[in-house]
C-alpha cells in the first residue's frame, strides 16, 4: 500500500505544481479589503476592481474583513441587496474563494446597508481554454444562452479547515 501512495507522489506534485503555476490568488479591494467604500461616488469600487482583472478557472479570490460578512448571492439578489438564504454566507474575516467553473459571480455584504452603499462586486469567471461554439450555430445564438445562466454559477469556499484533512491524511498515507 505504501509503494502505491509513494508511485502517486509525483502525480500530487504535478498537481500542486499545475495549480500554482495556473492558479492566481486575488485579493478582494487590494490593501483595503473588503470595506464599505468611503465616498459616495464609490459604490462602483468592487465592480471597477473586478474588471481589472482577469479571472479563470481555478482562480481564488481573498475576501478579508473585520465586523462584516460576504454573501454568494444571485443575479435577482444582487440588484436588490439582499439575500434570506445566499449560496454560501461566511463571516470569518478570511474568506477564500476558489473558482471551479466558468461563469458569473454575484458578492454583497451580509451587513444590514453595507451593500446599498457599495460593498458588493459581480466577478466574471472565463473558462482556462475558451470554448469555441459548434459551426451550427450563429453568434446571436450563443450570447442568448450564455445570458440565460441567471444566478451565481457553483462556487467553493476554501479554507485551512477544508484543505488541512486533505493533505495530513495524504501525507499520514505516505508515511503510514
Amino acid at each position: 500500500m505504501v509503494a502505491l501512495f509513494k508511485a502517486s507522489f509525483p502525480f500530487f506534485l504535478c498537481f500542486i505544481l499545475f495549480c500554482v503555476v495556473n492558479c492566481t490568488e486575488f485579493e478582494v479591494g487590494g490593501k483595503d479589503g473588503w470595506v464599505i467604500p468611503k465616498f459616495k461616488d464609490h459604490d462602483q469600487m468592487y465592480n471597477q476592481w473586478a474588471s481589472q482583472n482577469r479571472f479563470r478557472v481555478g482562480d481564488t479570490v481573498v475576501f478579508k474583513y473585520k465586523k462584516d460578512s460576504v454573501m454568494g448571492v444571485t443575479e435577482e439578489e444582487y440588484d436588490k441587496c439582499r439575500s434570506s438564504h445566499p449560496l454560501f454566507f461566511s463571516n470569518d474575516g478570511n474568506t477564500v474563494i476558489r473558482f471551479i467553473r466558468p461563469g458569473l459571480f454575484y458578492f454583497i455584504s451580509g451587513v444590514s446597508g453595507h451593500c446599498n452603499r457599495g460593498q458588493k462586486m459581480i466577478i466574471k469567471v472565463l473558462d482556462i481554454m475558451p470554448a469555441t461554439p459548434p459551426e451550427s450555430q450563429s453568434a446571436n445564438e450563443t450570447a442568448t444562452k450564455s445570458h440565460h445562466k441567471g444566478g451565481a454559477a457553483e462556487i467553493t469556499p476554501m479554507t485551512l479547515t477544508t484543505l488541512a484533512p486533505f493533505v495530513l491524511s495524504f501525507f499520514a498515507m505516505l508515511f503510514a
